[in-house]
């Protein structure tokens, strides 16, 4: 009987052992491979330890994926590609013969790399034409500014506008000055704080211009970091304001506005613009796939827009995106990884008008989006990755951020829980679909996109082989896990 007790307690004392191991090792795990900070939003994970090692056994296969990018022979590749696209076609605006001749040539690149499926799916996009336009400062010197308009602004007269200049730093500033804004030409010299903070200067300018009495806007450019580059991009009206034209000068063109006007000087300025809309046309969303063996229904998507303003190359926005993902997908296809799920590529068209393809994809695939596992987006910027966004529940964040963990080999380390991620897929996470982006380097984003200085020269291509092994390895644990990502929150 005292043997039988002592075998029972010996076995007793090596079990709890091995758990107070498995926990130590577990933590050992947490604290070498991933930076537990702030970044991870104090999220409290208890994950099936089954499923962690699951998770952790893919290991292996990333390494052969990010090897295979960073060091074989797809290294340098996307950059080569996207080079090869961006120095044909240049930037593909919304409405353009070019942006279509763009598709129909990836469409047969993805073929070239055996993606399957890959069609396009009709879409109609609204086009906007720029045309001639300039600004100057005639008073108190002759001066030209350096413009360019928003998207979907109206035009001048056809003998523009001379008017004296209104300069305000603030919205604030706008409305306590309302009295002197009749007549004038509106200046924004708004301070930089964030893209997400700052922009609604230049979407909503016009409009608040507008209200005051104000008979054209001109909106400091959206950007942390100038070298005299004027930023574009879209602005909306409202129904019930008078619609004014409206463009963006550069960062030292509307501070030296600003000093001017402090000095008790009159600013008069010519603007002249001939932006106008045309009649909507037909343009395509862009997919392809890496077919699942097992759950060929079930969705894990990565995606990218194709389309740019009709300034620069559209190399950086979002053309260095678009093929991340769709070359993400590539990748695994020659490394013969085919996952149980289906993993799929969308290049968006019409995202910079107002995410256009992206709606018309939801009205088409309603009825699919509950098979979605989760919706990915390359879309602020390619440079050196260091880790991952997400927008999902607690219990999906938790998941997504052991896999995350999988990408230390690339010094991924930081993770981030947020409301919503990315610019396209915002519009799929809002039916509770969960989403992810890179967490990349992009202190320098700003600098460059929606500018002429939006080339390949802006970009890097050894930071883009590393995102194409992030978003194939992301993609592939997920499509290939024996779990679907939680949604609890789902409308489905």
């Amino acid at each position: 009987m005292s043997i039988l007790f002592s075998v029972i307690f010996f076995v007793f004392i090596l079990h709890s052992l091995l758990a107070s191991t498995e926990g130590f090792v577990m933590n050992y795990y947490n604290s070498i491979f991933y930076n537990q900070t702030d970044q991870h939003n104090s999220l409290q994970c208890n994950l099936d330890l089954r499923l962690i090692k699951e998770i952790r056994n893919y290991q292996p296969i990333i390494y052969s994926i990010i090897n295979r990018v960073t060091k074989g022979d797809f290294k340098g590749l996307v950059y080569e590609e996207l080079s090869n696209f961006t120095d044909k076609f240049g930037s593909r605006q919304s409405g353009t013969e070019n942006l279509e001749k763009s598709i129909n040539y990836t469409m047969d690149l993805l073929r070239h790399y055996n993606l399957e499926n890959v069609h396009g799916e009709p879409c109609m996009i609204p086009v906007w034409i720029r045309g001639k336009e300039y600004a100057e400062m005639i008073t108190p010197r002759n001066h030209s500014l350096n413009m360019l308009g928003l998207g979907g602004s109206i035009s001048t007269p056809p003998d523009g506008i001379t008017a004296e200049a209104l300069v305000v730093n603030s919205f604030d500033e706008l409305h306590e000055r309302a009295a002197e804004a009749v007549g004038k030409i509106i200046v924004f010299n708004q301070d930089y704080v964030s893209y997400g903070e700052t922009v609604v200067y230049r979407s909503k300018g016009a409009v608040e211009a507008a209200k005051v009495g104000g008979i054209a806007s001109l909106i400091r450019s959206v950007t942390a970091f100038s070298l005299y580059t004027p930023h574009t991009g879209q602005q909306g009206y409202d129904k019930n304001v008078k619609e004014i034209p409206t463009a963006c000068i550069t960062v030292e063109d509307a501070q030296m506005l600003r000093r001017i006007s402090e000095r008790g000087e009159k600013i008069i300025i010519h603007l002249y613009m001939e932006a106008h809309q045309q009649q909507m046309k037909m343009s395509r969303n862009t997919v392809g796939e890496l077919v699942g063996y097992q759950e060929q229904k079930k969705i894990v998507l990565v995606s990218g827009h194709i389309d740019s303003w009709d300034v620069g190359q559209g190399a950086m926005d979002d053309g260095a995106g678009a093929f991340v993902s769709w070359f993400s997908v590539a990748l695994l296809k020659n490394l013969k990884l085919q996952p149980k799920r289906t993993i799929r590529a969308v290049l968006w068209t019409a995202e910079e008008q107002g995410l256009i393809g992206v709606q018309q994809y939801i009205k088409d695939h309603f009825n699919e989006l509950e098979n979605f596992d989760i919706v990915m987006e390359s879309d602020e910027g390619t440079f050196t990755p260091e880790g991952i966004e997400f927008a999902g529940t607690d219990s999906a964040a938790c998941i997504m951020q052991e896999i995350g963990k999988l990408l230390t080999p690339l010094n991924m380390r930081k993770f981030k829980v947020r409301d919503s991620v990315s610019s396209d897929i915002t519009m799929i996470t809002k039916y509770g679909v969960p989403g992810a982006t890179l967490l990349n380097k992009n202190d320098r984003y700003t600098w460059y996109h929606h500018t002429n200085a939006d080339t390949m020269t802006s970009l890097d291509s050894n930071d883009l082989d590393k995102n194409v092994a992030a978003y194939a390895a992301i993609a592939y644990v997920i499509a290939d896990l024996s779990i679907e990502i939680p949604r609890e929150n789902s409308i489905f």
